[in-house]
């Protein structure tokens, strides 16, 4: 409950100090630098040394990548029958295809099923959303902002992401079985806990919600693909198609109904892809995904008794 407590207070914050002559205008761009450069490496290095392969992991990280397959099918083919701008197209793939699955989902989670579900949620996030994140989705960010779209260079800035290095350490970590030690993670594990607060500050400081905004129709349109489609392209692919239950299926579509990831929608920013509809996918979508949450859960209990 605290953590869910800690989200709305950090919005709130946002809102309020960007209101202060002490806070410059630029404080959201050193939020969302230190956000990407050190506390998500921080938190892939701390989960992903720890993680136990097995075959049943391939349905709860499949997850990440089954959402941003669809959200490219969706919104590609729909951009340009309606001649979107590129910007636009970019701005819905990484907020709309990419779920908030440890920000809202870790208090959500633990709430819901406890440590258990905890230990299927890091499986969804960290080689599911933080690799498609380093990886797809920093290609959709360099691909349809202004910048150069050359695939030598894409590659380039794909190597040097701080996240996509700091996979490929935890994956190799993970290979040849070697940990860190107690007191490296307690530090990484310090600086892992500044991704939320400080991720939302940044979020709540740059919100800004127009009544007329010519962003609404698409701000409905990403989020009812982010709350209701994602999830229900997982429940017919893992519960019909694959006639899987249990405990890490109702974890992995509650995953999927997540809503849209805060640090997509930093990057989304950070490559000019419509800030303000980024910005906006956050602000209303998290507020609007605890009642569609309680939706699937209930939904979810009903089916897979």
């Amino acid at each position: 409950m605290s953590s869910i407590i800690l989200l709305f207070l950090c919005l709130f914050i946002g809102l309020g100090i960007k209101r202060l002559p002490n806070f410059p205008k630029n404080t959201h761009v050193v939020l969302n630098q230190f956000v990407l450069f050190i506390s998500l490496p921080a938190m892939a290095l701390y989960h992903l040394p720890e993680i136990k392969l097995s075959w049943d992991l391939l349905f709860p990280a499949s997850v990440a990548y089954i959402g941003f397959l669809f959200a490219a099918l969706l919104f590609i083919p729909l951009g340009k029958y309606f001649g979107w701008s590129n910007k636009l197209i970019g701005c819905l793939l990484l907020t709309a295809g990419l779920g908030n699955t440890s920000f809202v989902g870790i208090p959500v989670i633990q709430a819901l099923y406890g440590d258990e579900g905890i230990k299927t949620l890091i499986i969804v996030d960290i080689p599911g959303t933080v690799v498609v994140l380093s990886s797809l989705g920093m290609l959709t960010a360099m691909s349809y902002s202004k910048g150069e779209k050359s695939f030598k260079l894409i590659l380039i800035i794909l190597i040097k992401f701080p996240p996509f290095i700091a996979f490929l350490v935890g994956l190799a970590m993970l290979m040849l079985n070697i940990h860190f030690t107690t007191e490296i993670k307690d530090v990484l594990g310090k600086l892992m806990a500044t991704v939320s607060p400080l991720a939302l500050v940044s979020v709540g400081f740059q919100l800004k919600i127009e009544r007329r905004s010519k962003h609404w129709k698409f701000l409905a349109l990403g989020l009812f693909y982010c709350l209701f489609i994602w999830p229900m392209f997982c429940f017919l692919i893992y519960c019909l198609g694959f006639k899987q239950d249990g405990l890490p299926i109702k974890v992995s579509i509650m995953e999927a109904a997540m809503p849209p990831m805060i640090t997509g929608a930093i990057v989304a920013v950070q490559y000019g892809l419509k800030p303000r509809l980024a910005n906006m996918m956050i602000g209303v979508g998290i507020p609007l995904s605890f009642l569609t949450m309680a939706i699937w859960y209930v939904f979810l209990e009903w089916y897979l008794k």
